[in-house]
């Protein structure tokens, strides 16, 4: 993949010289998020929680060029419940601080006893640029303010250029996950904060096109946030959603979901039990939709996704080389490849080694 250094507004200095009205300009690109700390590669074939094999796999279920399938398995956070990070910001027990660095926020749990997860690809909607986090990570109560890993996904954010006021100092939302594999692997595989500008840039004209208006918002035309909130988007993936969400009702043993996109797999998620996959569901089932949406290729009609392709997309990372990433807050993740898909399994060590996500994408 081909890199490209791109400059936030925020970085931009002008110095206006005598009535000449020359001008200086000097930029500094932010600096793309450090190597992380990678352990020696684990044994091949030998997944660190349960085998996606005991995974049992139903479906298709299918609207327009959206396929979706349900992982079913056991829970391995029996008796565990987290806030998502949504909730825990609307319940004002869950702080984001702007600190005007590009790709580190800090975050502060003030709940008194509940957990918050985080997942990797939440939009974080505020401070000086929306934000998405970098990491699965699970947050203790009264944690103090603590780093937050993150990518911009608000390129020209007009209140950059401004004096930071008391409003941008945090974040007041979380709006859903990334809808789009191309910047869910940009933030968790590439690591590339150019890469993230240009795969919003990417979503926010095909989304564009095929909704047949612009999705692009006057108060800030390069936020990812605004754009998936525009009235066209919703409206039209809430035509793939009112037809799929609820196929997990009365099925108390699925703990996590695929999908397929004009007759392709993209990407899947499976949770560490199946409470906490239904916390999440909704967020998941949208932003697939919203992505099947700015992937629709009208006119066309694609073969029917067989449910062996699915649980074979589930299993074939695991026999690739696999690293070990520390995270922070006490998390690891573990990555794994086959030749046309990457694995990110998120681990507590703090809780017995307890698998929190396993996130599947297809590259």
């Amino acid at each position: 993949m081909l890199r490209r250094v791109a400059i936030p507004l925020g970085c931009l200095l002008v110095l206006a010289l005598g009535a000449g009205g020359f001008a200086w300009w000097w930029t500094t690109p932010p600096p793309e998020p450090a190597p992380p700390d990678v352990s020696p590669e684990l044994p091949s074939g030998v997944p660190t929680t349960i085998a996606a094999a005991n995974f049992q796999v139903s479906g298709p279920y299918n609207h327009g060029n959206l396929t979706v399938f349900l992982v079913h398995g056991t829970d391995q956070l029996q008796g565990k419940s987290f806030l998502t990070l949504d909730e825990a910001l609307e319940q004002k027990k869950f702080i984001v601080h702007e600190t005007q660095s590009v790709n580190q926020l800090e975050m502060e749990n003030v709940s008194a006893s509940e957990e918050v997860l985080i997942l990797s690809g939440d939009i974080i909607k505020g401070g000086q640029q929306d934000r998405i986090s970098q990491y699965d990570l699970v947050i203790p109560p009264q944690s103090g303010r603590i780093p937050l890993p993150a990518f911009c996904v608000e390129h020209t954010a007009p209140r950059w250029m401004r004096q930071k006021t008391a409003k941008d100092a945090t974040f007041a939302e979380s709006r859903g996950v990334v809808a789009s594999n191309s910047t869910r692997l940009a933030a968790r595989y590439y690591r590339s904060q150019g890469d993230v500008w240009d795969s919003v840039a990417g979503l926010q004209g095909k989304l564009s096109h095929n909704v047949g208006a612009s999705v692009k918002s006057p108060e800030s035309d390069s936020s990812l946030a605004l754009s998936l909130s525009a009235k066209e988007v919703q409206e039209a993936a809430d035509k793939h959603i009112a037809v799929l969400e609820k196929i997990p009702e009365g099925k108390s043993d699925v703990i996590g979901m695929a999908f397929a996109i004009n007759g392709k797999l993209v990407a899947a998620d499976v949770l560490g039990s199946a409470e906490l996959f239904r916390k999440v569901w909704p967020k998941l089932l949208r932003a697939a939709a919203i992505e099947a949406v700015a992937e629709l290729q009208k006119d066309k009609t694609f073969d029917p996704v067989a449910v062996e392709l699915a649980k074979a997309f589930l299993e074939a990372p695991e026999q690739g080389k696999a690293v070990r990433q520390d995270t922070g807050s006490g998390m690891h993740q573990n990555q794994s490849e086959a030749a046309g898909s990457v694995l990110f399994e998120t681990i507590d060590h703090r809780d017995g080694q307890a698998m929190i996500r396993r996130n599947y994408c297809a590259r």
